[in-house]
């Protein structure tokens, strides 16, 4: 089970919201590229990071400090970034400084013809992002629900080429609840590709949980809030996952 750390950008920020709420931030640094350092230095193997200000534009905001995070962690470790991804020059763009995924949400529900073209144009570096309530996907940094069902549009996008899902309960995001297990794991065994699990990872139980269900197809998980406030910590909590592994 990947561990990932989250990266989320405000103003050039590192921040934390609660539910994707923009007004209901809680700043955890001024210096995004310091904490991108301070994940690998603990073992990060991959980092997550999202353009909160360019998921609600539709363009990119904070790219000058995400450029200065990829450089600063090395080819070494993949960065995946989300926000404000809505049309192939960009994406082309942010590939060629060095992200190694790109994370696509209201876009590819907005626009599937879009999402097809970018993984034709870049198979092997398109991540899916859906983000639902109640099994209906959300758009536009989580503040329109749509009608779209999880499943159906996880196994369509599946048939286009993408690399994996990454899958939010935005009723848990920033909460520290716990992960929604069920609803994973419901998602994971409806496709053949990676599932990435997020919104609500707490406590290493939520790990042992999680990494109880890894042969479902979860792959990884996003950690959030709950690195930044201290109730789990990076480097014991891989470790855990690592040592869960080692012993199926």
């Amino acid at each position: 089970m990947l561990l990932i750390p989250a990266i989320d950008l405000k103003d050039g920020r590192c921040v934390r919201l609660r539910q994707g709420n923009m007004n209901d931030a809680t700043v955890f640094s001024e210096d995004p590229v310091a904490m991108a350092r301070h994940w690998v230095q603990l073992g990060a193997r991959r980092l997550h990071i999202v353009d909160l200000n360019g998921a609600r534009s539709g363009k990119p905001v904070n790219e000058p400090v995400i450029k200065k995070i990829v450089a600063a962690v090395g080819e070494e470790v993949p960065v995946q970034l989300g926000g404000g991804l809505r049309d192939l020059d960009t994406i082309e763009r942010y590939i060629d400084d060095g992200v190694r995924f790109v994370v696509i949400g209201t876009a590819a529900v907005k626009n599937p013809g879009f999402l097809h073209d970018a993984c034709s144009a870049f198979g092997g570096h398109v991540i899916v992002a859906l983000d639902a309530k109640g099994g209906k996907v959300a758009t536009d940094g989580w503040s329109k629900l749509t009608g779209h069902d999880v499943v159906d549009l996880a196994q369509k996008f599946e048939d286009y080429g993408v690399d994996a899902i990454l899958y939010t309960d935005i009723g848990r995001d920033g909460m520290l609840t716990g992960v929604n297990i069920e609803a994973t794991v419901e998602l994971a065994r409806a496709v053949k590709i990676p599932v990435i699990a997020s919104g609500g990872v707490a406590s290493l139980a939520d790990i042992d949980r999680l990494c109880a269900v890894e042969d479902e197809g979860i792959e990884a998980a996003i950690l959030g809030r709950s690195l930044y406030e201290g109730t789990l910590d990076f480097k014991e909590a891989q470790a855990r996952a690592d040592a869960l592994a080692a012993q199926r």
